[in-house]
């Protein structure tokens, strides 16, 4: 290929003609759902997994409101470091300054029209793999599919043709070091919150769900024992 022959021997470039290069030998209806599930389907399949992962966390009721608020707080900063890394990001494209490959580089075949932003590092790699990392700091298996997911969403950003491997290799970095630098004062910041709302006898349920206590749901701490004085009240009485 002539865009082979311009990138010499620079490994990025070469990589990049290679997987792109796939999408030129494919249907068109492969290429198609490659575009939707890179661009967005596996962003949303991310933040599906992370409400998966609460509502698996909080239907377990055997567990205590300090591991209910722990495992809540981890989960919430899931997508707050995912924001986060973002943000790290502007300034990091405004200084690298590098366009997108099909500036660059003939002969791309690029499925997704109209970027015309800087191409370090990769938005969409830098979210995916943050929520991914995030949900693995949370919950272990959770975690590992949610970084598979991230995997695939690199593979797809440069299969598209809008993003160099070393775009997307960059955000995975970002998107990690975001969420576990900051992890443990993301963690003393939320958990608290976290254990308010677990308290609260009206939003305890976003936490964890009660112990049923005699086909009746015990609301609060300690409900049980409060039901049992209240009826050996009404019986001396």
């Amino acid at each position: 290929m002539a865009g082979l022959a311009q990138s010499g021997s620079n490994p990025d470039v070469e990589l990049l003609y290679d997987i792109n290069g796939l999408a030129q030998d494919a249907p068109g209806w492969f290429d198609r759902g490659v575009e939707f599930v890179g661009e967005y389907g596996l962003l949303l399949a991310l933040v599906l997994l992370v409400v998966c992962c609460w509502w698996s966390t909080r239907r377990h009721s055997g567990i205590s409101g300090e591991e209910a608020a722990g495992a809540a707080a981890a989960l919430v900063w899931a997508p707050l470091a995912a924001g986060v890394a973002v943000l790290v990001n502007v300034p990091i494209r405004g200084f690298v300054e590098r366009p997108r490959p099909f500036y660059e580089h003939e002969g791309l075949e690029v499925l997704v029209a109209g970027k015309t932003d800087f191409s370090f590092v990769s938005d969409h790699a830098t979210i995916a793999m943050a929520l991914g990392v995030g949900l693995f700091v949370a919950h272990r298996a959770f975690g590992l599919v949610g970084i598979g997911l991230a995997l695939v969403e690199g593979f797809c950003r440069v299969y598209m043709g809008v993003h160099y491997p070393t775009d997307v290799i960059g955000g995975f970095a970002l998107g990690t070091a975001v969420v576990l630098l900051l992890s443990p004062v993301a963690t003393a910041l939320l958990t608290p919150v976290a254990k308010a709302v677990e308290r609260s006898p009206r939003a305890g349920w976003l936490i964890r769900r009660r112990p049923v206590v005699e086909g009746r749901e015990a609301l609060i701490p300690g409900a049980r024992k409060e039901a049992t004085e209240a009826e050996q009240r009404d019986l001396a009485a």
